[in-house]
Formats: structure tokens, sequence, C-alpha cells
């Protein structure tokens, strides 16, 4: 079994296209097919569904999925652990953020020192879900990730905190609940919410503040993205509770038109967690951008 079968094969399995695939190993697509059919002969089984598109997995490539990457990630290790002897951190990081990573953390600014300190590391970022973006941690699909975590210290993997921020509620500028020095749970079970995706973890957290009192509330509006909710939220569709570190500023039209309220009788926040996985699991560039984190959170 050779390293570049599982390269071709890992690839051809995130991006569900022997177009795709071919074009990220940069090499023809007969020859990924050829790649391809060698591992399933090294392996004795079929690992795609031929015929479909997007391409599917059998149910034996997806077993190998976690090992290929996990196969690909140790021969990485292994050849940075020699680069390192030199002095030159290479090969790749792909980090996880939240979509509001930025705005109450300098992430970018991290990913900038780091990108300049090591100019031959590829760095990717993808925006997922918080439980998605943890599992694919874990996996080894993903090097490290920026989350907010909601059931504790995931096994395996090393958490460092990074912050913790209340949750606010945010509301018409005209609204009635506007006036208001600190609302109650109680008094916002009659109003029409714009919500988070179900998914993401600050709506588990604030579904879950609900349950434990016994209220309900309305959902009238569910988007995926921050400046949206608060569009809505300024249009009067309904009140939302966010991060109260959302930079508003990036939002000039709802700036005005909103009101944040603290919330009372209640300690819901959202915390925000690099998760990377344990000791030598952990990529070297892992490793060297965690270092990094740690030193700008130790900083005066």
């Amino acid at each position: 079994m050779e390293l570049r079968h599982l390269r071709h094969f890992v690839a051809l399995a995130e991006e569900r296209s022997f177009t795709a695939a071919a074009a990220r190993e940069h090499i023809v697509q007969s020859g990924l097919s050829t790649s391809i059919r060698a591992l399933e002969k090294d392996v004795g089984a079929l690992l795609f569904v031929r015929g479909t598109r997007p391409i599917r997995l059998t149910a034996e490539g997806e077993a190998l999925v976690p090992s290929a990457r996990r196969t690909l990630e140790a021969a990485d290790n292994a050849r940075q652990t020699v680069q390192e002897v030199h002095g030159v951190l290479a090969g790749q990081l792909r980090i996880g953020a939240l979509q509001t990573t930025g705005h109450t953390l300098p992430f970018a600014s991290w990913l900038a020192e780091f990108a300049l300190g090591h100019p031959r590391v590829e760095i990717s970022v993808q925006q997922l879900a918080a439980s998605e973006m943890v599992r694919l941690v874990a996996d080894g699909g993903l090097d490290c990730a920026l989350v907010a975590l909601l059931d504790g210290h995931p096994a395996g993997l090393d958490v460092v905190p990074l912050l913790a921020e209340p949750i606010v509620l945010a509301c018409p500028a005209d609204h009635p609940l506007a006036r208001e020095t600190a609302v109650g749970l109680v008094q916002l079970t009659d109003e029409r919410f714009v919500e988070a995706p179900p998914a993401w973890a600050i709506r588990s957290e604030i579904d879950r503040a609900f349950a434990a009192v016994g209220l309900h509330r309305r959902i009238a509006c569910v988007v995926n993205e921050w400046s949206m909710v608060l569009d809505l939220v300024a249009a009067g569709v309904g009140i939302a509770l966010v991060p109260q570190g959302l930079d508003f500023t990036l939002h000039p039209r709802s700036t005005e038109a909103l009101r944040l309220v603290p919330l009372q009788g209640t300690s819901l926040e959202r915390r925000v967690d690099l998760v990377v996985p344990s000791g030598h699991a952990a990529t070297p560039a892992a490793r060297r951008f965690t270092e990094l984190v740690r030193s700008k959170l130790s900083a005066p």
C-alpha cells in the first residue's frame, strides 16, 4: 500500500468528484482512477460506488477514511520531525474557526503572525458548526479548531480556554424590552426569535437554558450568519440572544437600530476554546500554532 494511493483516496473521499480530486492532487483523472483501483486491490474491497454523482463511499470506504487520514498525518509528522531538526516548519495547518472568532479574539493577527513566521506551511481555515469541528479534530480532518465547547473535555483532545463572554438580548431600539436594564428568560416567552442553526453551540446552550426552566420560545427565522441575524432583528422580524462580543461596527446598518440588554437570572455565556489532539497526535504545525496562542494569552 502506497502513501500516494491513500492520499488520492482521501482527496476523492473529501471532494466526491474525480475532476476536483484530480485537480487537487495535480494529476490527470485517469491517473487518479488507476491509483484508486490499485488501493482497492490492496485492501481487497471496493471503496467507492461507481456511477453516482457525487461519488459515494462504500461502507468499506467510510471505514477506511479515518485510518487513511491518520496514516498520512503520521507520515507528514515523520517528515516534519526531520525538518524541525533544521529549524524549518513545513506542511499544512488546517484550522476550524467559529464565524465570530474574529469579533472577540485577534484570530486574524495570530494567523498572520504564524503564516509570516512559517511561510512553508500551507494554511486553510474552515468555518463549521462547533460539534462538527470537534469531530474533525478528533478524526484527523482538522489539525485544531477554535470552538465553543458544550460538553466538557473531549477525549483525546487538549483544550486551551480562550474566552468566556455573556450572551445578551438584541432587540430593535423601539422594542419595549429595549428600555429595560436587564431581562429574564420568562419575559421573552411571547416574543418571536431570530435564531442560529440548531447545530451551533450557542443555539444548543440557549435551547438548554429555556428547557431548564420549562419555557418555550417561538422561532420566526433561522439563519447561519450573525450579520443577517442582526439585520433581521433591526428590521423587526424578532429578537435574538447573541454573544456580547459581536463587533457591531461590522454591521453599521444595524447598529443604530439595535439595543443590547443584559440577561438576569441565568448564567448564559459563550465560551471559545482551542482544541488540538493530545501529545504526539497533534501535527507539528498545530503544536507550534498552539504555542503561539498560549504565548499571546499569557502576554501582559
